[in-house]
């Protein structure tokens, strides 16, 4: 696949090899304006659910492009999921951390209102920072070709971070901290026993984590960890969290 569109309804209309499946909308409007596909080219389009479906364009319009069904792909979600809780940051160093986690198949995205973040989201803010991030997040899966658009949640506080991920392993990122994450095992808990609970990557703002936050997240139950010896910025540090995890869990 060089391409990938998103039709959301796709697992409720004929998909089946020879199939004609039409593209409308945006999507539409993007595979025949910037991606410029003509009649004869194969590319594929996914609900971001796991469901991709592969073929050869049989008509392009500003509006509307029909695709004949050659492969049919119904993908497992990866387990267990991994979730990012990302600091808000200045700029965009926040979205550039979504964005490149997303790629790297992160299966969450979480906005958190960390008590040193210096960007600060309340009322109108908060949905449309919240829907920017899902904008961005769905065009990543799709540069990516990934078959799942991760799901961003709404802002939260410390409370409510701890609360959503409760029965969760709580990994958070601290500079300070002693234990690495390359030393850590995944797959099975301390009896042997499998262990799929989600894993849920904790990221701060440019001024870290609050010696309270941190106090907070380890009455949670949550692991601080470091990666190397070099302090991340906010925009670097859960991707290579999550590459770090990629290769752990077998996954790369």
């Amino acid at each position: 696949m060089s391409s990938l569109f998103l039709l959301d309804e796709l697992s409720v209309v004929p998909h089946e090899l020879g199939d004609v499946v039409t593209l409308g909308g945006d999507e539409a409007k993007h595979a025949a304006t910037v991606n410029r596909m003509r009649v004869g080219e194969h590319t594929a389009i996914g609900d971001g659910r796991g469901l991709i479906v592969e073929g050869v364009v049989v008509r392009a319009e500003a509006k509307e492009l029909d695709l004949a069904v050659e492969r049919v792909h119904e993908h497992p979600e990866p387990s267990p999921r991994i979730v990012l809780v990302q600091a808000l940051a200045k700029g965009d160093r926040d979205e550039l951390a979504v964005q490149t986690a997303t790629e790297l198949g992160v299966s969450g995205v979480v906005p958190w209102q960390a008590e040193r973040s210096v960007s600060r989201w309340a009322g109108p803010k908060a949905v449309k920072g919240v829907e920017r991030w899902r904008s961005i997040v769905r065009e990543a899966a799709k540069q990516s070709i990934r078959p799942f658009v991760p799901p961003v949640g709404d802002l939260v506080d410390l409370p409510e971070l701890i609360a959503e991920t409760d029965g969760c392993r709580m990994l958070v990122l601290e500079p300070s901290a002693t234990t690495r994450l390359t030393s850590l095992t995944f797959g099975t808990t301390a009896a042997g026993d499998a262990d799929e609970r989600s894993i849920v990557l904790v990221v701060g703002p440019e001024g870290g984590i609050s010696p309270r936050e941190l106090e907070k997240l380890d009455e949670a139950g949550a692991e601080t960890v470091r990666l190397g010896d070099e302090v991340l910025r906010t925009s670097s540090a859960g991707p290579a969290a999550i590459a770090v995890l990629n290769v752990a869990l077998g996954r790369w």
